[in-house]
């Protein structure tokens, strides 16, 4: 009895042990934000586009230039071997009064890219936690789908043998007794294929979270998730944090800036610059001079063959495109929202339902079976039949559950939310 004790001691210990170093779903996703090679481009994208940002504020500020020049020249008078140094040395300060509004345009626009880049990186985000949920419920689907195969193949095995030991005795006929061998080479078949998406979802796993998958991966237990609590919230909400809309919105105030911009090449410009020079003079006389000059100037573009004009009009145009696009995605955000709801209540609703068809397939199949061992009347078809039902349910179960866990992280992208803000993952 002690020594039955103390292997029940470490069988727990083994589960237990299991259970801590469990892979959990917020774990999956953790790893996918930090790890996924798509996700970090989009990262050293935003850094750039940062620099351009800071880029556009220096058109603002002076230009300061610094050049200095020496050569030698030799004196070609006769009985003179002088040879002459001449060298100048200046510094030339410029300042841009006015551009036609094209720099405050622009430093609007480098800002405006700056936030587009903003949301790009969101919306790889939720791609990327969205795909990471889906290889990790994959992988524990399929799990399942081998672990229930297994258990099927098992109980044909015995169902097989007692088939065999019946017709030994008479009980039954050799047809029945091929309807089970049928039964258990047509679940043999499935667990193989069951096991090949094993392994693709494996696959599929390492290349979009970073990391080998666990062997032992935790079973999902209720997700707790911020959603919204109606249809007219998750409108509400999508049309502030939706980075697609947000992305096109942005879009289009960028392109009436870009005809701002072109509309300036028709305007004039000014400048104003400050230089000093110092020389060393070809002269005997004079061997140093210092120059300074101050000077304005201005330009204006009277006649460029047209293609200042054609620029303005082609900015027109693309910003007509934009504002389009941008009522376009505002339809098509709206669509995604209304389509995620759907799918999640409706995801739920079906898996109420396969949950109390699991539960009457079990009672179904026990009391089947059960009268089929006592020798009554129920045939081997009916077994099989009976035990194919709740093999199909309890599959089915698995997909409906993995089916509406995917609706709630998938109506949360569709709104702007599945960030690893939001989920509270370690980042």
């Amino acid at each position: 009895m002690k020594y039955l004790s103390n292997i029940l001691l470490s069988f727990v210990f083994i589960l237990y042990s299991y259970s801590v170093h469990a892979n959990t779903l917020l774990e999956s996703l953790s790893a996918a934000y930090l790890n996924n090679t798509k996700l970090n481009a989009e990262r050293a994208s935003l850094r750039a586009s940062k620099e351009e940002k800071r880029e556009a504020v220096s058109e603002f500020l002076p230009s300061i230039t610094i050049s200095s020049y020496t050569s030698e020249q030799e004196n070609t008078n006769p009985g003179d071997d002088t040879n002459f140094r001449p060298s100048e040395q200046s510094m030339k300060v410029e300042q841009k009064i006015f551009q036609g509004f094209s720099g405050v345009a622009n430093l609007k626009k480098k800002k405006y890219g700056y936030d587009i880049a903003e949301f790009q990186l969101k919306k790889i985000e939720q791609e990327t936690l969205l795909d990471a949920v889906k290889a990790h419920v994959d992988l524990l689907l399929n799990k399942k789908k081998v672990s229930i195969n297994l258990m099927n193949i098992d109980l044909l095995e015995r169902q097989v043998e007692t088939d065999q030991n019946r017709l030994e005795t008479g009980e039954i006929s050799l047809t029945d007794l091929a309807q089970s061998e049928s039964s258990l080479a047509g679940a043999r078949a499935e667990l193989i294929t069951a096991q090949n998406d094993l392994v693709t979802s494996k696959a599929n796993f390492e290349k979009i979270i970073g990391k080998k998958p666990p062997e032992n991966i935790q079973e999902i237990q209720e997700v707790k998730l911020n959603l919204p609590e109606s249809l007219a919230a998750a409108y509400s909400i999508s049309n502030s944090e939706n980075p697609d809309l947000q992305i096109s919105s942005l879009e289009f105030k960028q392109s009436k800036l870009d005809v701002v911009i072109a509309g300036s090449e028709l305007s004039p410009s000014a400048t104003l610059s400050y230089e000093i020079a110092e020389q060393d003079d070809f002269s005997s006389t004079v061997q140093e001079r210092t120059q300074q000059t101050v000077k304005a100037t201005a330009t204006w573009p009277l006649f460029t063959g047209g293609s200042n004009i054609f620029n303005l009009r082609k900015a027109q145009e693309l910003r007509n495109q934009k504002e389009l696009l941008f009522e376009d995605s505002k339809k098509g955000t709206e669509t995604d929202v209304t389509n995620a709801w759907s799918n999640y209540q409706s995801s739920k609703s079906v898996l109420d339902s396969i949950k109390s068809q699991v539960k009457a397939a079990e009672i179904a199949n026990e009391g089947i079976t059960l009268e089929y061992e006592s020798g009554s009347s129920r045939t081997t078809l009916e077994v099989i039949q009976s035990r194919t039902i709740l093999l199909d349910s309890r599959i089915n179960l698995a997909s409906s559950e993995r089916n509406f866990l995917i609706s709630q992280f998938n109506l949360l992208s569709s709104i702007g939310r599945l960030t690893a803000k939001q989920l509270n993952l370690k980042q």
